[in-house]
């Protein structure tokens, strides 16, 4: 029952659209085209470009826990290449199709085969250099490294970018989990709210007194308040 109630966790949706957003550090508006697909004109004939991400509830509801991991990995490839949503999508097919799963950027085959193949068929599709070939992979491989998954290779745990590098080095102080907190960024290890560091900041609270007051190193608590914030503030 308690694994059933966790899988119903990870894909009840439970993160609206600037929410979700505000967290992958991404335009609100790309998550909405990768979730819900997106009109274009073409010599004024309207067309549309269908979803990359399938939702597990209808848009209105926003994103799921999964929804939200599979939109992290696809912010790798916004932050390194404008890619047009239609060449994204038909590289997801492409991996699912070859890895034979439902939900490649969510599933665990997708870290040890289906980089590769998501990078070589962005690169054939836009005939990027292996340079950027090589640069595609690093950076879908940092976003992976966030993703903490359980014994089945389902994700559990998710270590948001709290600041504008997305290098593997980057620190990782902040987690989402569906189990805790409705799965709002919380301090690492610690379950407290980033929330309510980043309130206790706008009230008056300097960093150096919540940081000794919740005995958090400093750095931690500035990431906290990134994670709530403005990145550039």
């Amino acid at each position: 029952m308690a694994k059933r109630s966790l899988d119903d966790l990870r894909r009840t949706p439970a993160y609206q659209f600037i929410e979700a957003a505000h967290y992958l550090n991404m335009p609100v508006t790309t998550l909405r085209a990768w979730c819900v697909g997106q009109n274009y004109y073409t010599h004024g004939e309207k067309h549309r470009f269908q979803p990359v991400i399938r939702l597990d509830g209808i848009p209105r509801e926003g994103l799921s826990f999964l929804n939200l991991i599979e939109a992290h990995v696809l912010a790798a490839i916004r932050r390194k290449h404008d890619v047009p949503l239609p060449k994204v999508r038909d590289a997801v097919a492409y991996v699912a199709k070859i890895l034979k799963v439902s939900r490649p950027l969510a599933d665990v085959n997708f870290e040890t085969d289906g980089v590769n193949l998501f990078v070589r068929r962005l690169n054939q599709l836009l005939n990027v250099s292996l340079g950027g070939q090589v640069a595609s992979e690093e950076l879908l491989r940092a976003h992976l490294r966030r993703v903490e998954r359980d014994d089945a290779g389902i994700p559990i745990k998710l270590f948001p970018f709290t600041r504008t590098d997305v290098a593997l080095s980057a620190p990782a102080p902040v987690e989402m989990d569906p189990r805790i907190a409705f799965g709002r960024p919380v301090i690492r290890g610690r379950a407290v709210p980033t929330a309510v560091l980043a309130e206790r900041f706008k009230a008056g609270d300097s960093i150096s007194f919540i940081a000794e007051d919740l005995e958090i190193q400093h750095d931690v608590v500035e990431d906290a308040i990134r994670c709530e914030l403005e990145r550039a503030a």
